[in-house]
Order: structure tokens, then sequence, then C-alpha cells
């Protein structure tokens, strides 16, 4: 097989169908029971591109252990966390350690779409959006947009959460 040929199996729509949208319907029906409050299609979209942002300027902590350990540390953000994660019990205390700092969360229905949002090949359980970068130059243009997407994001996510918020 030369290169040519090669190149001609790797652009067969196989692969074209693989990356094929499943509707937000479809997804949702893989969700836990305890994933409250779940983004609705709209804000699913806002959260996943504030995430792609802020991964871009590696202002994220991913996974269970980091976000853990940031909390615990008083960082402050947004949690996001994936509502189709098997055995449940691994992120359960989460939302907990996240309502005693006071920091809002929500959960997304898919793994998969949390960690492409983190600009990763991997699924990712959660996910904490820092509201600046923690080192580095920053631009202040880009600053300034990132900060008008944080600060709504978080106000809508806020007003997902219980009363009791």
């Amino acid at each position: 097989m030369g290169k040519k040929d090669k190149a001609a199996a790797a652009a067969t729509p196989a692969k074209e169908d693989a990356k094929e949208e499943i509707p937000y319907e479809n997804k949702t029906k893989f969700c836990c029971v305890i994933a409250k409050p779940l983004a609705d299609e709209k804000m699913c979209k806002r959260v996943l591109k504030l995430a792609r942002k802020a991964s871009k300027r590696k202002a994220i902590r991913r996974g269970v252990k980091e976000v853990v350990k940031a909390l615990r540390k008083n960082a402050k953000g947004i949690c996001i966390l994936a509502g189709d994660i098997s055995p449940v019990d691994v992120l359960t205390h989460i939302p907990i350690i996240c309502e005693d700092h006071h920091i809002p969360y929500i959960y997304v229905p898919s793994k998969e779409d949390l960690g492409a949002a983190a600009l990763s090949k991997r699924p990712t359980s959660c996910m904490l959006i820092l509201p600046q970068p923690p080192k580095g130059p920053v631009d202040a243009e880009e600053q300034k947009e990132y900060a008008e997407a944080y600060a709504e994001a978080e106000k809508k996510i806020k007003a997902a959460l219980p009363e009791k918020w």
C-alpha cells in the first residue's frame, strides 16, 4: 500500500460518520439521576464554548483530583461536571465541596463533549474554569472578552442552581 492509497483510505466517509453530532436529547438519556442542575441545550453550548476559551488560556483544572485539589485550596471559578459518568460515585462529592466553597456548578450531558471543550482527546468527568489564567502574560482585549463571557456564564449558572444560593 503506497502513500496515495493510505491517504485515500484515511479520507473515507467512515471517519466522517464517526464525527457526526449526536442530538442533545439522546445525550441526556444517559445522564445519571443526580445530574442536577443539568444545562439545557443553549446553556450547554455556552458553557462548553467558555470551557474552550479557558482551555486556550490555560485557565482550567481538569479531572477529579485536580478539581478537588483546587477547590480545597480555595480557588474560585465555575465547576462543570459530566452527567454520564459511570460509576457516579466518582464525583458525587464535588457538588458538596462546591456548595461549601460557594462555587457555582452545572452538569453537561456528555463527558466526550466536555473533554473536547478542554481541547483533549480523552473524555473528562469534571472541570473547573478559573476566572483568570494562573500565570503568564495576558492580552488586555482578549482578557476583557473572556471576563465578559465568564461573568455571563456564571450569572446563568447561579440562576439555575437551587434557591439556597
